[in-house]
């Protein structure tokens, strides 16, 4: 059973983090300061439940009339399962919800494909970001 929700209550947003520091500061060494930054409060958290386990993760924060999502990431052994499908899936239906009419988001490049089937755009030149290549992308919703 899978599980996509708003991390609204102090445990489901303890395992916002815990995906969060498993797959961007553990997995790809990306330092603590710069993974947990002073935006985090001002964001919409989501947070993707398998079997009532945590295994994925996603902030939504809104740009004026464009949602901008961020920190999205799934564990490692759950990947290529559809997960990040349906993560992205609710946090546009959240972002609609909210009368916003574009997602953008900074994709790392390996994930550049991902987006696209998804719907995405690449309208950047690439860019480091955390010693990571990324591009930045749009879709209207």
């Amino acid at each position: 059973m899978v599980e996509v929700r708003r991390a609204l209550a102090e445990d489901e947003l303890k395992d916002v983090y815990k995906v969060r520091r498993e797959v961007f500061i553990l997995e790809q060494g990306v330092p603590e300061e710069i993974e947990i930054d002073n935006k985090e409060n001002e964001a919409i958290h989501f947070v993707v439940y398998r079997e009532g386990l945590p295994v994925g993760a996603g902030r939504l924060r809104t740009e004026e009339t464009t949602a901008k999502a961020e920190r999205v990431c799934i564990l490692k052994e759950a990947r290529r399962k559809g997960l990040g499908s349906l993560l992205m899936k609710k946090m546009e239906e959240s972002a609609k919800a909210e009368g916003l009419t574009k997602f953008r988001l900074n994709a790392q490049l390996h994930a550049e494909p991902f987006y696209i089937e998804t719907g995405y755009k690449t309208v950047s030149e690439q860019f480091y970001d955390a010693d990571i290549l990324h591009v930045t992308m749009e879709k209207d919703l």
